[in-house]
């Protein structure tokens, strides 16, 4: 393997763990805590139920936007990104 293709698929694993681990975060560890969350009131409404209810969604339509935009730059950088018509 070249050097060049290594680094591309470290990157790529980096980035997949970051991303995993923020979507872990959102996905289970914040409704884990909710009865705790639901002492601080957001907007009116108990911070867990907000993050039960949009707050996770939203972070989920960032995150995927943010990833896509992230490993594009990386295949870009590394020379293996597809080609836009």
């Amino acid at each position: 393997m070249k050097a060049s293709t290594t680094e591309h698929w470290v990157k790529t694993r980096n980035l997949t763990i970051i991303h995993l681990i923020i979507w872990f975060i959102f996905a289970f560890a914040i409704h884990w805590f909710v009865n705790d969350l639901n002492k601080i009131r957001m907007f009116g409404w108990p911070l867990g139920y907000y993050m039960a209810a949009q707050g996770s969604l939203i972070v989920f339509v960032v995150q995927l936007f943010l990833f896509s935009r992230q490993q594009h730059a990386i295949d870009v950088r590394y020379g293996v990104h597809e080609d836009e018509e």
